[in-house]
């Protein structure tokens, strides 16, 4: 199946839009993460301990977030990788186990 490509445009704060050419099967994703940017953003420059801050300032802070964010996960991905391939080898431990048992009877 063809994924053809899509030229959309988003808008990220107070800034211009930006142009993208991406495939069809990611604008979902595109417009969820635009959503979610937008709306930190909006949030924080409401708060009043951020009222000092420039517009710039704020999405810097939300970017350091979706990266905290992004690299939580990724931490956590490996984690749960590492935590599966050990289940994988004890398992296979046991079976190989159970095998040898099995074929020593007959």
């Amino acid at each position: 199946m063809s994924d053809e490509i899509q030229y959309i445009s988003i808008s990220i704060a107070d800034l211009p839009r930006i142009r993208l050419s991406i495939p069809n099967s990611q604008v979902p994703l595109v417009r969820r993460v635009e959503e979610n940017i937008n709306g930190l953003w909006r949030k924080w420059k409401e708060r009043d301990d951020f009222r000092d801050k420039s517009s710039a300032e704020v999405l810097a802070m939300v970017t350091f977030r979706f990266a905290q964010l992004y690299y939580s996960n990724m931490e956590a991905v490996a984690h749960l990788e590492e935590t599966l391939g050990g289940m994988e080898q004890t398992f296979d431990a046991l079976l190989l186990d159970d095998i040898v048992s099995d074929s020593g009877r007959g």
